[in-house]
C-alpha cells in the first residue's frame, strides 16, 4: 500500500492565498515529475482561501523524498506559515 495525503491548505487571509497562486502551477509540475508520485492534487474550493490538497505516492521512501524536495523549493518559501490540516496514511 502507498503512501496518502488528503486536507487543506488554508489561508488565513487575501495576502497568503495569492502566495500560494504564484507558487502552485510550478509546485505541482515538479511534483507529478517527482519518482514514485502516483497522484497528485491541489484544488480550489467554494472558499477562495483554502484549497484541497490530495497525493499519493508508492511508499514511504517516495513520500519522504517528496517532503525533502519540497522542503527546500521555492513553494516552501512562498507558503511559510500557511495552516496545513492533512490526514496522511500509509507512513510507518
Amino acid at each position: 500500500m502507498g503512501v496518502t495525503l488528503h486536507g487543506y491548505l488554508r489561508c488565513a487571509d487575501e495576502v497568503e492565498a495569492a502566495r500560494v497562486r504564484s507558487a502552485l502551477d510550478e509546485h505541482i509540475r515538479l511534483t507529478r515529475l517527482e519518482e514514485g508520485c502516483v497522484s497528485f492534487h491541489v484544488t480550489p474550493t467554494d472558499d477562495p482561501l483554502v484549497w484541497e490538497v490530495a497525493e499519493e505516492f508508492t511508499d514511504p521512501a517516495a513520500f519522504t523524498a517528496h517532503g525533502t524536495r519540497a522542503g527546500a523549493s521555492d513553494w516552501a518559501v512562498a507558503t511559510k506559515g500557511i495552516t496545513r490540516d492533512y490526514k496522511i496514511t500509509g507512513m510507518p
